[in-house]
């Protein structure tokens, strides 16, 4: 049996000498003038020497745009940082870059619609929508917002948008009314792209009466752009503003897309916090940010090179559609999918990944738990013969899973466990294909992220529980809170835990290795006695079981109303037909126990037929929390099962 932390795979030399890494080390080693021959000491000097760092990474990359000659300024300020303060670049322009006949994109719709754009076409659809929003009266600082399924058309508003200096912001179609108003409603978006409908799990799911709702209801709208999946010609007539994508695209004849050469922190994306503690914060990120972030962790931490095929499972309310498309700017062909990630008893993904030669498959942390309790084993039923590279994130991924994906993916694989946010629309700690995987462990802090670990008085501690801090500006740090004028909310949402430091609010552990351990979210941490517990130690132990599908473990106020201690309390969704006796209770408590700490048993065990999460995924134990102690959930249309709350309120069992 494997054990925390053993040796799970090694790149051979061949691989290490292929790597976009490896290549960039050698120019990293001229630049600082001195030899930097492992990723340890590559990881220093980007944070040590981060002007030099982030310049070399521009012209190993190639962005395009003009660089300007002042990398940093204000470096000692966090926030308050200026990066590449003369730059004028373009997001849109730099995932345009290539043209010719190859795949820029496939797109497959469960099993429904299958479609690809070849980069010449992609650019054409652009240059279309691009002029129509200029009809429209979209200039730059404009917000264009979709509320729409991971389709090509999403991908084309974003860059038509992008090309113009417009801010776009997405929510995905399984959004309530609400939860479009109060993202949407907060940021006043001058065009709506919606969509008539999308499939799930065979199912046509219909939207146009929330499309219509919602419109009316935003009173910026100059114009709705209704696009066509479930139907040829939908019935648009009671939306106000509206054309079809068609009608709109129907003026206008392709031509070579213009793109505004915009300043380095012209804002790009408007992304939204989850939103299940109050209104969602919208945070502003910027168009150099995303191009070298992402440049960075696809070509770098990730191997994407030219010619490649990357999917990630993600909707366009997560941050990982946008993280997903700038793939385009390394010349990788993006795989798109909408739909139910189980389709076809759960093997529609890796057909995909058959079908069209995928080279990194992204998927979340629950999806590979749930594949492994499903039995699943690709490994034995497809070829996945180009496949080099698996990443996951959402939460974090158990020792368990690691196995799981070695033993029954596949097991020439890097296996990238990835984490950061929507925060910074990217990550702080991810692999590197020259690297080796160990069980359990994310393989490495991020180039030019200056991660560390601090203990509560903000000393940073290795092989020790904390927080997860970055301790020095980077450039894809959000350049604020819209509707925050002062900063004070971005302030308190990252600094005044330790000024002039990012605190992320992880509860992680750095390794041995430089790898890192995450426990869950510190908000959400289990305090018993004044000890801090990470979730997912206990998750990873619970969900081992046969018997158990998920769980949820939150920190109950005990005694009531006394607020002096916490008692740890899991609610568990068992397999269809199980009921929670005494007997799988003990055992719960024992593979518990055995495996962590007396500390980390439940005092009680809760049978629940469904648990709450956001509609990326994430399990939400504070909202469950709130509803234990009979406290409001100030917005439960983040949820994606928000019915799913109410099996948690007033429980008997929590009453003794």
């Amino acid at each position: 049996m494997n054990t925390a932390h053993d040796l799970l795979w090694r790149p051979g030399p061949e691989r290490v000498a292929a790597a976009n890494l490896t290549r960039f080390m050698g120019a990293a080693s001229q630049a600082a003038a001195a030899p930097l021959n492992d990723y340890d000491a590559l990881w220093q000097w980007s944070v040590d020497q981060p002007a030099a760092f982030w310049s070399l990474l521009w012209d190993f990359c190639g962005v395009v745009g003009d660089k300007g000659g002042t990398v940093l300024e204000d470096g000692d300020k966090m926030p308050g940082a200026r990066w590449f303060p003369e730059a004028r670049l373009n997001y849109a322009e730099n995932l345009l870059r290539f043209a010719g006949p190859e795949d820029a994109l496939v797109f497959w719709g469960e099993d429904k619609v299958k479609r690809r754009l070849s980069r010449d076409e992609l650019r054409a659809q652009v240059s279309r929508f691009q002029q129509f929003l200029e009809d429209a009266g979209v200039q730059p600082g404009d917000r264009v917002a979709g509320y729409l399924p991971n389709l090509p058309e999403t991908l084309i508003a974003m860059l038509a948008a992008a090309s113009l200096g417009a801010i776009w912001s997405s929510a995905s179609p399984d959004f309530g009314v609400q939860g479009v108003l109060d993202r949407f409603g907060q940021i006043g978006p001058k065009v709506l792209v919606c969509v008539d409908g999308y499939w799930y799990n065979g199912k046509a799911v219909d939207c146009l009466t929330k499309n219509a709702e919602a419109a009316a209801q935003l009173p910026t709208l100059e114009k709705v752009v209704v696009v066509p999946y479930l139907a040829a010609t939908p019935d648009i007539g009671a939306i106000p503003k509206a054309v079809t994508w068609d009608q709109a695209l129907a003026p206008f004849s392709a031509t070579a897309p213009a793109f505004a050469r915009l300043p380095f922190s012209h804002p790009l994306f408007i992304m939204y916090s989850s939103g299940t503690t109050g209104v969602p914060k919208c945070i502003v990120h910027c168009h150099g940010g995303a191009v070298l972030q992402h440049l960075k962790e696809h070509q770098l931490q990730g191997d994407v090179k030219p010619g490649d095929r990357v999917f990630y499972f993600t909707t366009c309310g997560w941050m990982m559609w946008n993280w997903l498309v700038s793939g385009l700017a390394s010349g990788a062909t993006l795989l798109l999918y909408d739909g139910s990630p189980f389709a076809d008893q759960g093997k529609v993904l890796f057909d995909y990944a058959d079908a069209e030669a995928m080279t990194h498959f992204g998927t979340s942390a629950k999806f590979i738990d749930a594949a492994a309790k499903m039995g699943l084993k690709p490994r034995e039923t497809h070829q996945l013969q180009a496949l080099r590279a698996l990443f996951s994130t959402g939460s974090p991924l158990s020792p368990e899973g690691f196995d799981y994906v070695y033993r029954d993916i596949k097991p020439e694989l890097q296996l990238a466990s990835i984490s950061g946010g929507t925060d910074i629309i990217s990550c702080f700690v991810l692999g590197a294909p020259t690297l080796p995987v160990y069980r359990g462990e994310i393989q490495c802090r991020g180039l030019g992220m200056a991660v560390e670990v601090f203990d509560d008085d903000g000393n940073p501690v290795r092989r020790q529980k904390g927080e997860l801090v970055c301790t020095k500006p980077f450039p894809v740090m959000p350049v604020g809170f819209w509707n925050d004028p002062d900063g004070a909310k971005y302030h308190a949402a990252y600094f005044e835990r330790f000024p002039n430091v990012w605190c992320h609010g992880d509860f992680a552990e750095l390794t041995e290795h430089n790898g890192m351990v995450i426990y869950g979210r510190s908000d959400a941490t289990l305090n018993p006695g004044g000890v801090r517990i990470g979730t997912a130690e206990i998750y990873r132990q619970v969900e081992q079981l046969e018997e158990v599908v998920e769980s949820l473990v939150i920190g109950q106020d005990w005694p009531p109303g006394k607020y002096d201690d916490v008692r740890v309390v899991l609610f568990v969704k068992l397999r269809d037909g199980l009921t929670l006796d005494d007997a799988l209770s003990v055992r719960i408590k024992e593979q518990i126990r055995r495996n962590t700490t007396p500390r980390h048993v439940p005092a009680k065990v809760v049978q629940v037929r469904d648990i709450p999460r956001t509609k990326s995924g994430k399990i939400v134990e504070l909202a469950v929390r709130n509803v234990v102690h009979q406290r409001p959930v100030k917005n439960v249309e983040a949820l994606a099962n928000p019915e799913a709350l109410e099996e948690f309120r007033e429980r008997p069992e929590l009453t003794c």
